[in-house]
């Protein structure tokens, strides 16, 4: 786990600026908010996911989160059939994501379909990660 600011960003994973990560399982990519996104958001109150086998592209919308202040679009970090959405955000409550954005709060699982070409758009390296999110920073007043 890297420590970038007061934002954790694990190694192993890709990282949109859409504040999404993916990490590569098999055949299939798992993908969820990043820690400082989840900070930013507050208190997640609901996730939405599109229907599941739909085709998504880089970029595009996954699903949607509700915050207390906040509804706004997850956006894809690769492109990939839409398979699976943690069903635990609905029994356990939203709110997993705020508490462990990396692990139990993970959202979607896609089956990549532009997968190698696409990795070259997600950032992976701290210092790169470290300069855009000092400008999303400024950008956006996030606690620092």
């Amino acid at each position: 786990m890297v420590k970038i600011l007061q934002y954790e960003y694990p190694n192993g994973f890709y990282f949109s600026k859409d504040h999404m990560w993916a990490k590569i399982e098999n055949e299939k990519v798992r993908v969820g908010i990043t820690d400082f996104g989840q900070q930013i958001a507050g208190k997640i109150l609901l996730v939405r996911s599109r229907r599941l086998e739909m085709t998504i592209d880089q970029g595009k919308i996954l699903g949607t989160m509700e915050t207390a202040k906040w509804v706004g679009p997850l956006k894809a970090p690769v492109s990939g059939v839409l398979v699976e959405f943690n069903t635990a955000l609905r029994h356990a409550g939203a709110n997993l994501v705020n508490k462990d954005p990396y692990g139990g709060g993970w959202m979607f699982f896609l089956t990549p379909t532009n997968l190698e070409e696409e990795l070259k758009n997600l950032m992976t390296d701290p210092r790169e990660i470290e300069v855009w999110l000092k400008e999303e920073i400024k950008d956006k007043q996030a606690p620092k």
